[in-house]
Formats: C-alpha cells, sequence, structure tokens
C-alpha cells in the first residue's frame, strides 16, 4: 500500500522567507519534532544533488537515512528523495503567496513501506499525517511568533 499525505498551512510570512528557512536543512530540528540531527554530506547550501543524512524518532523507531535533493526551485519547491530504510520516500515542500503577504507552504510525504513496514501502512498514513501537521503548526509559530 501507498503512502501519500499532504498538509498545508498558511503562515503570516513572505514566501521567500518561510522557504529560506524550511528549505535549509540545518532549521529542521527546530521544527520537526522527530528529527534529532541532520549533518550535510555535500557542501551546503541546497541544491539538486544536495545529500543529507538525517535521523529521527518515528513510531518508537529510531531511523537514520539520507534524503538526496531531486528539485529545487528556491522560493517555490523543494523535492527530496530516500531509498533507505523501512519506509524509503519522497518529500515536497511547495511555497505559494496568498496575496496578502503570507504564505501557503504545503508538505507532501509520499512512498511504499518496505518489509514489515509494508503492513503497517495504514497506521503510518495516519502518523505521518499527524506528524505533519504538527511540524507546520511549529514552523508557523516559529516564524509568524518567533517560538
Amino acid at each position: 500500500m501507498k503512502v501519500d499525505v499532504v498538509t498545508t498551512t498558511t503562515i503570516r510570512r513572505p514566501p521567500d522567507e518561510v522557504a529560506a528557512y524550511a528549505a535549509d536543512p540545518a532549521h529542521a530540528p527546530d521544527w520537526y519534532a522527530n528529527i534529532e540531527s541532520v549533518e550535510w554530506e555535500t557542501q551546503p547550501p541546497v541544491a539538486v544533488g544536495s545529500r543529507m543524512a538525517f535521523v529521527a524518532q518515528f513510531m518508537g523507531r529510531r531511523i537514520a537515512y539520507t534524503y538526496e535533493v531531486t528539485e529545487y526551485v528556491p522560493g517555490e519547491l523543494l523535492r527530496m528523495r530516500t531509498a533507505q530504510g523501512p519506509f524509503p520516500m519522497e518529500t515536497t515542500y511547495t511555497w505559494r503567496p496568498t496575496g496578502d503577504g503570507a504564505t501557503e507552504m504545503s508538505l507532501r510525504n509520499r512512498g511504499r513501506p518496505a518489509g514489515f513496514s509494508r503492513l503497517a501502512a495504514p497506521f503510518m498514513a495516519r502518523a505521518v499525517r499527524r506528524s505533519n501537521k504538527k511540524d507546520l503548526a511549529a514552523l508557523k509559530r516559529l516564524l509568524e511568533d518567533g517560538g
């Protein structure tokens, strides 16, 4: 079973500001509750081909994986993919101006769980949806209120 979750929020900050912050992997532990650390495997800044090693906790398990940036349009789109671990996944961020100086940000996670995780796909989709909502709410608080 495939997992495909899209979560969207509006952040009262300009798109270039939201995108610059969210696309910088160094900030991921600040707004992703489950991400413990990120280390560059290539030289910053983010570009197509950039690779970053993430360590996270998800559904009670510690997982380590490397994302590779597959598409990047500064201020508009960031797409990263990993083929590692029990849940090979693609993560996509999009940013769109709302017309009132704010930004609509979407976070999409999609993939096909492998091995035992395949049996847990329906639960994983719910867990990803809950996590994404919390993470985008944290990003919104951080950027709108300073924390």
